[in-house]
């Protein structure tokens, strides 16, 4: 996958890209619709060449950030650029951004070398030219000699591909991918993370990839924006969101970490903060075993590597992941749960 398309048609603008200072940059935008507010005053800085994921639940900005970023969508206020240029106003057919959509808005009726010469047809290009250069983008997503099939011929993950291949065949300096593995199966879609993370880190094009899939955001990802109700609630690589989160909010939705009430947390570090606590990082022991949390096994949940339990202490909730396989108490049992304080992270948000 990582093996490049020898073609000075299609010559992936690396060195470019590094030379600018921001692939999309956000100041202050808002879209408003009505009374609401879809995105509210965030601030962004894309690098050129970063894979970039925008995570968050149904409704949370995401979508509408992707959207304004194409032209779809204007911003009620703030300014977006896009390698420096000012991107208000102008029509989504003149910037240099493509978008791959989750239900690949092929067309039936044309072949799949016609597909993805579409765009370059628009534009102008020659019949021999826009053919040659599609017939290079299928290429490159590993379906050569597929040009003469119809989309209703191919299977989920190649008609993802050549939506893909569409959208590449026009060289964009931003790539843009709205939950382009949404409607896949999970084997497919686990294949289709690596092959796009090598697509990616092969040609050095910005992606800014949407999903509420915090596995898919974390497995790709150079940095995650993490988002809810239009704001931006964390930026940072999939490691800080994971293991650092700041709010209440990111530790719960990437990797449903425990999160800890002030009290809590008082009586291990010393300071009156909410923290968070990965479900991996607490031991399960007998209840005389010593000193830990004394809690009640509620439930067990067997995830096929793992087993997730849940754990009632004298009212807080807490979880813990467990190799497969491993003894478990019975539902019921009284226990004890330990962890490093190291594990323990206290969060930014005001207690």
């Amino acid at each position: 996958m990582k093996r490049r398309v020898n073609s000075s048609s299609f010559d992936p603008p690396k060195n470019r890209l590094a030379a600018m200072t921001s692939a999309v940059s956000f100041q202050k935008v808002s879209r408003h619709f009505g009374s609401v507010r879809a995105v509210d005053a965030v601030d962004l800085d894309i690098a050129p060449g970063e894979f970039f994921a925008m995570l968050g639940p149904s409704g949370s900005g995401k979508t509408t950030c992707l959207r304004l970023i194409a032209g779809f969508e204007q911003p009620t206020a703030g300014s977006i650029s896009i390698f420096g240029e000012r991107a208000e106003g102008v029509p989504p057919y003149r910037r240099n951004v493509n978008t791959v959509f989750q239900d690949y808005a092929l067309f039936p009726h044309l072949n799949v070398l016609d597909n993805v010469a579409y765009g370059l047809m628009v534009k102008g290009v020659g019949k021999a030219g826009r053919h040659k250069a599609a017939e290079e983008a299928l290429t490159l997503v590993r379906l050569p000699g597929y040009g003469a099939r119809r989309p209703g011929q191919l299977s989920g993950g190649q008609r993802q591909r050549v939506a893909l291949a569409r959208a590449l065949v026009n060289q964009p300096k931003v790539l843009l991918l709205d939950e382009p593995l949404g409607a896949l199966d999970l084997k497919l879609r686990e294949n289709m993370q690596e092959e796009l993370k090598s697509l990616q880190k092969a040609l050095g094009i910005t992606f800014v990839f949407v999903t509420h899939d915090q596995g898919e955001a974390l497995s790709m990802a150079d940095r995650v924006a993490v988002f809810n109700d239009g704001k931006i609630m964390q930026i940072g690589t999939p490691e800080d969101i994971y293991q650092r989160p700041k709010t209440r909010f990111v530790a719960d939705f990437v990797g449903s970490s425990n999160v800890l009430p002030p009290d809590f947390v008082q009586r291990y570090s010393g300071q009156h903060r909410w923290g968070s606590l990965r479900p991996e990082s607490i031991r399960v022991g007998r209840a005389a075993s010593g000193e830990g949390v004394a809690a009640r096994l509620v439930s067990t949940n067997y995830l096929g590597a793992t087993t997730r339990l849940a754990f009632d202490a004298d009212g807080l909730k807490l979880h813990a992941i467990v190799p497969a396989g491993a003894a478990l108490p019975a539902e019921g049992d009284a226990v004890v749960l330990t962890f490093n304080r190291e594990s323990l992270h206290l969060m930014d948000e005001p207690a």
